[in-house]
């Protein structure tokens, strides 16, 4: 239920705040003063698409709050509290801001969230009906929607599992027709795919092969200049001459040996001799490793040289056909296996997912079947129903027929296709409503639904604007007396231009637009007394001052009373 709105800078509207409250709320005033964004406001809470042309003119943005009672431990209140949000007790905050660029900001229980949020929870909260939905309900879809509310639980249950059942079935169907009409390309895949296979595991490639090779060229191709250069190197270290004492091994321990004589007359010489003795040794030691390393070069090396660049030349075509890198290749070969794998399974993968949607196939046909009797069954009470309803709305002779077709395909919603058609008078073929109702008919037609459905599909906020289109005397007085039914059960908001259908609500309130055009914080007033009686007189003739306005008024609201608590 909506305790309260405010709006600020949305259309005509500078600034006011709606109390509303249980029962029957009732919102007339003058043409343009701002009921029409009221309801566009409530629309913002619930999720609307934004517009910036209502932000108003030289404002920089809206702004929408509402303050809803919710049950803690609901649905809504759960789905507030995934978006991060909070409830207060039983008290939910909406808010929604609209910046005259166009940017939008939905606020849910204190915490910014998405607008879709307040989509889903405005699902669960409000119904609201106007001209546009009134549009709607001449479309198979809303009609089947409206038959699913009215069958209840039972019917959902089954929905339910027919959803799951359909979701799965369309799946293993689509996977299906995929497997079967692409058989021949999978096939030619797979074929392929073994053949580059095959390839590249004859090869046997190596992570970091083709560097390893690449330096391995590299030093067979100048073995000659590697050797010249170390045999040098040793030479000028360690010569292998035994009259040679120009090597660097020589004279270093020439050197150490010089030193050495005449360290004992001065203690700072001892660790220089050390030093030199340590050069030497280091000296030693690269003359053994440049003698290894001379070992080591191969003296065949042009036989190895042809091996490797043949070796080079082999992953160099694994690469050129199968990517664009050695990794690649070596990932084919890891990924492509388990490719394989799955492509060649494909016979017995299409045979599972044959008996699989046969058996979803047998499951849905059931569940189908179950869904058409149930809205079969719903169809008739809801026919007859409404019928009841139309007559105490000034329609004694309507008839209302709800049909419920079958037909091949499976849809999300089953197999059946709703209609309600509308006998206007004996005599006249049933139409379906959007040929055979006026706008006036499918008014009243809509609000005997809602009053029906309200009975076992409950909803806490009804908001109708301008339901009364149309309509007036007799049939507006039988409207408020059902809009008065309906509040008894949810909260129920009528932005209304007939005092016929405001007498009957519990709750008033007057949007009234000043002389500058703004409707101000004080320019929503919650009616009661003789400001009431006034406010009626100018719905009914125009003269909130006429003595026979205001009498006529009483004698409304009175009955309005009455009949409201027959």
């Amino acid at each position: 239920m909506i305790d309260e709105i405010s709006i600020r800078r949305l259309g005509v509207i500078g600034e006011a705040v709606l109390p509303l409250g249980p029962g029957f709320t009732a919102l007339t005033g003058e043409t343009g003063a701002g009921k029409t964004m009221v309801v566009t406001a409530l629309g913002l809470l619930l999720g609307d698409r934004a517009d910036s042309g209502v932000v108003r003119l030289g404002s920089d943005q809206a702004l929408v709050e509402g303050r809803w009672r919710v049950d803690p431990e609901g649905g809504v209140a759960e789905r507030v509290r995934d978006a991060g949000g909070d409830i207060d007790g039983d008290e939910l905050i909406l808010s929604r801001s609209l910046s005259s660029e166009g940017r939008s900001r939905a606020v849910v229980g204190g915490r910014s969230a998405p607008v879709g949020v307040l989509t889903e929870i405005g699902q669960q909260l409000v119904v609201v009906h106007g001209q546009s939905d009134q549009l709607r309900l001449k479309s198979a879809t809303a009609q089947r929607e409206a038959l699913d509310r009215y069958a209840g639980a039972e019917l959902a249950a089954v929905l339910g599992d027919y959803l799951e059942v359909h979701g799965r079935w369309s799946e293993a169907q689509a996977d299906l027709e995929t497997l079967v009409a692409d058989r021949d390309q999978r096939a030619r895949e797979a074929d392929e795919l073994r053949r580059a296979l095959d390839e590249i595991e004859a090869a046997a490639p190596q992570r970091g092969e083709d560097s390893e090779l690449a330096a391995r060229v590299d030093r067979l191709a100048n073995v000659e200049d590697l050797r010249l250069a170390a045999a040098q190197a040793h030479e000028l270290i360690s010569s292998e001459s035994l009259y040679d004492e120009r090597d660097a091994v020589s004279l270093i321990e020439a050197a150490r040996r010089t030193i050495e004589r005449v360290a004992g007359h001065d203690a700072e010489l001892e660790p220089i001799v050390e030093s030199i003795a340590n050069a030497g040794y280091v000296l030693s030691e690269a003359a053994l490793q440049l003698s290894s390393y001379l070992a080591s070069l191969d003296t065949d090396g042009g036989r190895e040289l042809e091996a490797v660049q043949q070796r080079r030349s082999v992953l160099a075509g694994l690469v050129r056909q199968h990517g664009s890198s050695l990794d690649d290749v070596i990932d084919l070969l890891e990924q492509g296996s388990r490719r394989l794998i799955e492509l060649d399974q494909d016979d017995a993968r299409i045979e599972r997912l044959r008996a699989s949607v046969a058996a979803d196939h047998a499951a849905l046909t059931a569940l189908a079947d179950r869904l058409s009797a149930l809205r079969r069954a719903a169809a008739e009470r809801l026919a007859a129903a409404v019928t009841t309803e139309l007559a105490a709305l000034a329609m004694p002779n309507a008839r209302l027929t709800v049909e419920v077709s079958t037909r091949e395909e499976f849809t999300a919603s089953g197999r059946d296709q709703v209609a309600i058609l509308l006998q206007p008078h004996a005599g006249a073929e049933p139409r379906p409503i959007a040929k055979g109702a006026s706008g006036g008919e499918l008014s009243r037609v809509m609000l005997a639904l809602e009053v029906v459905i309200a009975g076992s599909d409950p909803v806490p906020t009804f908001i109708f604007d301008e339901v009364d289109a149309g309509v007036g005397g007799a049939s507006a007085i039988e409207i408020g007396r059902r809009l008065a039914r309906l509040a008894e059960t949810a909260q129920v908001i009528v932005v209304t231009h007939l005092a016929q259908v405001a007498a009957f609500a519990t709750n008033h309130l007057r949007v009234v637009k000043g002389d500058d055009g703004e409707v101000t914080a004080s320019s929503v007033q919650q009616l009661e007394g003789e400001e009431r009686i006034a406010e009626m007189a100018r719905l009914l003739s125009g003269l909130p001052d006429s003595e026979s306005g205001l009498a006529h008024a009483r004698e409304l609201v009175d009955m309005a009373q009455e009949r409201a608590r027959a």
